[in-house]
């Protein structure tokens, strides 16, 4: 099953991200931000439903000057306190800035929706490869796209929806930058079962892949290496 998602994710397809049960107990969809269409952004709100997010490479974050926005926040006492997170007492939040594409209008739009993530993956492309990066110039802030920065040491020190997707764009061997959307559930108001998001993925022929999977891969991938 690794496999056929890793290669769905290379083909710039969508793939059906399910974390653990212990954990956020959700599925997301997952797509490489460099090959997000409108159209994608367009099933991700409808189909999905949830917060529409990008998430990034811990190198590329720090290159780009990404900051945790609970870091940001702590100066004026909102920040989340130690064990805040019910599903994740150990870790903060992955989430950054939000951020729009200077082109866009409003920034909410399916169009400039994916012209931010689509320039998202440049700056995260060429922060990766040691090139020249302009992100501030290139965004303002605040926004309507959600960035993710995934935790130092990836799956090794958080195994959030935001540490999974990059380790597997990782193993994927594409620009480590993933866009993800949760599935929620219109009728008990709640995140999608675990179920239902494998009927969806077969009605659809997406790769569903679990968190135990992939952190599976990705510490065989570690052994490997070694």
């Amino acid at each position: 099953m690794i496999d056929k998602a890793l290669a769905a994710l290379r083909d710039g397809k969508f793939i059906l991200l399910y974390d653990f049960d212990d954990r956020e107990g959700e599925t997301d969809f997952a797509i490489r931000s460099d090959a997000v269409t409108p159209k994608d952004i367009v099933r991700m709100r409808k189909d999905g439903g949830g917060l529409i997010c990008t998430a990034v490479h811990p190198v590329a974050a720090q290159k780009l000057g990404l900051p945790f926005a609970s870091d940001a926040l702590r100066a004026i006492a909102v920040a989340e306190r130690e064990g805040d997170i019910p599903y994740d007492r150990k870790n903060h939040s992955s989430f950054s800035l939000w951020v729009n594409h200077r082109n866009t209008f409003t920034g909410i739009t399916d169009r400039d929706r994916t012209l931010t993530v689509n320039a998202i993956a440049e700056q995260v492309k060429r922060a990766m490869n040691g090139g020249n990066v302009n992100f501030h110039e290139t965004f303002r802030t605040p926004g309507h796209m959600a960035l993710l920065r995934a935790a130092d040491g990836l799956l090794d020190v958080r195994r959030g929806q935001t540490e999974l997707s990059i380790a597997m764009a990782q193993m994927a061997g594409i620009t480590p930058s993933i866009t993800i959307c949760e599935m929620l559930d219109d009728e008990s108001g709640y995140a999608l079962s675990k179920e239902d998001a494998k009927l969806y993925a077969r009605k659809h022929k997406l790769e569903f892949i679990e968190g135990s999977e992939v952190l599976e891969a990705w510490d065989k991938a570690k052994k490997d290496r070694k």
